[in-house]
């Protein structure tokens, strides 16, 4: 009863507002319609003080905005679904995408009488099972985030953790179980945040979501490890890292004094042509290094090798002692092309 009172005080309100402004009144029995989904929902507009009113219906739902009744007719896009009256707009089953925002708005023929109300349409559905993202293992003094959400729920759900079955306070210190732990609990994101974590947030987590229509939903439970920060492995990894710098330092070293970094070593070299007589359908080089002989039969592909070496080749080509680079072009007859460092 004093509900209706309250809808009859504000519809004598714009009937007086129209007649002292010159406007038509435009007003609706129930702002807000919640409904099952596949359901009928009616959405009601009455209006006053038009000669010749012209009713519209526009559907809002963040950035989409749709008309569904122009100039007394339904739109295309919704005329299978909704039919039109003086009293409203109705829809024969809802979906969940039909939440929203609907604005009814009255005016006459002529455009100089205007006025307007919203009715909100909210689609009832229960939400689904949640999904939980829940670290393994958080190192004490760390920042942990733990999260949750589901994507069906209408209207959207509010979220509520659990730890070791146990139900976690929005403020910690409220509750014995929880008074040394300092967390933040967001049950409309469903953010669960331990800034710092401590050893006593160790422990299986589940959430929960509800939306105040059909029954409330658990996710699967995550087991989450506190574990102290490993200063050990952390001084081993910077002791191995030094030494393998100490061994490349030494490396380095070792090759200076050996006189590896030589100008003889790094100078350009000069070039030996040799061209196997036709005849000869073979040819045997024999790299000896570190008393390991490679032998290579021609015809072969090119084959590039940089050699500090004792080397052997067919009479009057080259003989000496010193970094070799051989290059065996496959061509008819064989051809070496030797670029040798003195």
């Amino acid at each position: 009863f004093g509900s209706s009172c309250k809808i009859g005080v504000v519809i004598l309100v714009l009937l007086i507002c129209s007649l002292t402004l010159g406007r038509g009144a435009v007003y609706t029995s129930e702002p807000e319609v919640r409904v099952a989904e596949n359901k009928p929902a009616k959405l009601s507009c009455s209006y006053s003080g038009f000669s010749s009113p012209r009713v519209e219906w526009k559907f809002t739902h963040g950035d989409i905005t749709s008309l569904v009744c122009y100039n007394n007719k339904i739109t295309a896009s919704y005329e299978n679904r909704v039919t039109f009256s003086a009293s409203g707009i109705t829809f024969h089953s809802v979906t969940r995408k039909d939440t929203g925002t609907y604005t009814c708005m009255v005016s006459d023929e002529g455009g100089n009488t205007y006025g307007e109300v919203t009715v909100n349409l909210i689609v009832l559905v229960p939400p689904s099972k949640p999904t939980i993202s829940v670290p393994s293992s958080a190192t004490i003094g760390n920042r942990a985030v733990l999260t949750c959400s589901e994507k069906d729920g209408s209207p959207p759900s509010e979220y509520f953790w659990f730890k070791d079955g146990v139900l976690m306070p929005t403020e910690p210190k409220s509750n014995r179980a929880f008074i040394n732990s300092s967390y933040s609990l967001n049950p409309k994101t469903g953010e669960l945040i331990f800034d710092p974590v401590s050893a006593s947030d160790a422990g299986d987590y589940t959430c929960e979501a509800q939306n105040g229509y059909g029954s409330p939903m658990r996710s699967d439970t995550v087991h989450m490890e506190a574990a102290e920060l490993n200063v050990g492995g952390i001084v081993a990894a910077v002791l191995v890292t030094l030494i393998l710098l100490g061994v490349l330092i030494f490396g380095i070293w070792f090759a200076y004094s050996r006189g590896y970094f030589d100008s003889k070593y790094l100078t350009s070299s000069k070039k030996v042509i040799y061209s196997q007589p036709t005849a000869r359908r073979g040819i045997q080089t024999d790299l000896i290094i570190l008393g390991v002989t490679l032998v290579h039969a021609s015809p072969v592909s090119s084959v590039l090798a940089l050699l500090r070496c004792y080397q052997t080749l067919a009479p009057d080509v080259c003989s000496f002692t010193g970094c070799l680079i051989c290059v065996l072009a496959p061509t008819r007859p064989p051809t070496f092309i030797l670029e040798c460092c003195f």
